[in-house]
């Protein structure tokens, strides 16, 4: 069941407490695109480092500066939960993160940079160009100005390889009944006509237009329980041998539903994929595996990979039976790395399995796009459990 939030509890999930203390109300934010890192250069004398960002192909702008009193952010992760645990530094990918803000009476953009070394020249943030564009009614919201100022200018950057920089964008308020806006001019955050819809405040709540932005509470599934080590033979597990698979009980009971059927939760933690199966023999086989090239993955419109990191109360890369009536209809709950609330739509990737003896075996691939996370997500009322009920 999703959790109603309010304003200040959208803060907890996405804010930190001094964030909530200075009136900053996020709209919108996004772990953002994973852009290649330049080369690093090492001063042999003072052993500082140094790159040259990505070109950015505005070299026939002659302006350069050097960013002063850049804002240092010490809560990066605490921003974006969904990074919690990767490991950024020395990386050679890194995220262009971005977060979009009501404060001080203003629209503020902060798009947050990584620091692959203590100095970047060529950096390019904004120009004229730079803008937000009201969806519904096409009303422009353009740039007042940038913290630091680098408005239109090649820059530098001089900070701790590692620090995460906030460099913020100015625009007028946004009206509260804004719900989606297009971002225009900010190419090396790839925001150069994104449409990003908004969690303003009037929008949450249980059916409103802002519910995808407030995260769900952890499913809680009937957890299944070991019937018998073995089927029949005492014996390691072999594959091809299914005297040898666990046996399974009491699995997450669910009503009807066709197979196949999704739900989706969203947590800072994991992502919590629910499918729904139907069970045609009192005993069936089932195997899912995770930690090798064998395991699901999702797959958003940005090409981020969101692995499976566990199936809740199965036995991992191993073939089992599940032990139940026929005609019961059960759920399997499918753990991975947290999605950002701000992806809309995602691809469900089943790697083709190999081939193994059992009664009709058949282990198939398969891929699902365009699967609306909105939909998922309103589907998780037909997850909850519902005991089985017999007339005999």
């Amino acid at each position: 069941m999703k959790r109603i939030v309010t304003l200040s509890l959208m803060a907890i999930a996405c804010l930190t407490m001094q964030a909530q203390e200075q009136d900053v109300q996020v709209l919108a934010s996004s772990t953002g695109v994973f852009v290649p890192c330049p080369q690093i250069s090492v001063d042999k004398k003072t052993k500082k480092t140094s790159a040259v960002w990505h070109s950015t192909n505005n070299d026939w702008i002659k302006d350069n500066c050097e960013a002063k009193n850049v804002t240092i952010v010490k809560d990066y992760q605490q921003l974006f939960p969904e990074t919690a645990g990767m490991q950024l530094d020395d990386q050679p990918y890194q995220p262009m993160s971005w977060r979009l803000t009501a404060e001080g009476g203003e629209t503020v953009m902060h798009c947050y940079f990584r620091m692959p070394a203590d100095e970047v020249t060529h950096l390019w943030l904004t120009s004229e160009e730079t803008c937000l564009v009201d969806a519904e009614t096409g009303v422009q919201y353009r740039i007042r100005r940038t913290e630091p100022d680098t408005f239109r200018k090649h820059f530098s950057v001089k900070a701790k390889k590692g620090d995460v920089i906030d460099l913020k964008i100015f625009f007028p308020p946004l009206p509260s009944s804004t719900k989606e806006v297009v971002v225009f001019g900010i190419p090396n955050w790839y925001l150069i006509g994104d449409r990003v819809s908004l969690r303003q405040p009037h929008n949450f709540g249980w059916g409103g237009a802002g519910l995808q932005y407030a995260y769900d509470t952890k499913p809680e599934f009937h957890q299944p329980r070991v019937l018998q080590e073995h089927l029949s033979e005492d014996k390691p597990y072999d594959k091809q041998n299914w005297n040898t698979w666990k046996v399974l009980t009491d699995a997450h009971l669910i009503k009807p539903l066709k197979d196949g059927t999704m739900a989706i939760w969203l947590t800072p933690e994991a992502t919590y994929l629910a499918i729904a199966y139907e069970q045609n023999w009192t005993r069936e086989y089932w195997g899912f595996y995770w930690g090798d090239e064998k395991a699901d993955v999702l797959l958003d419109d940005a090409g981020r990979q969101y692995k499976l990191r566990e199936v809740q109360g199965v036995p991992q890369n191993e073939i089992f039976f599940m032990e139940g009536n026929a005609g019961d209809y059960i759920a399997y709950l499918k753990v991975f790395d947290p999605i950002p609330l701000d992806v809309k739509t995602f691809t469900f990737i089943e790697p083709e399995g190999e081939p193994f003896n059992a009664w009709g075996a058949s282990w198939k691939g398969s891929v699902q796009h365009n699967l609306s996370i909105e939909q998922l997500r309103d589907n998780q009322k037909l997850f909850e459990y519902h005991p089985r009920k017999v007339v005999e």
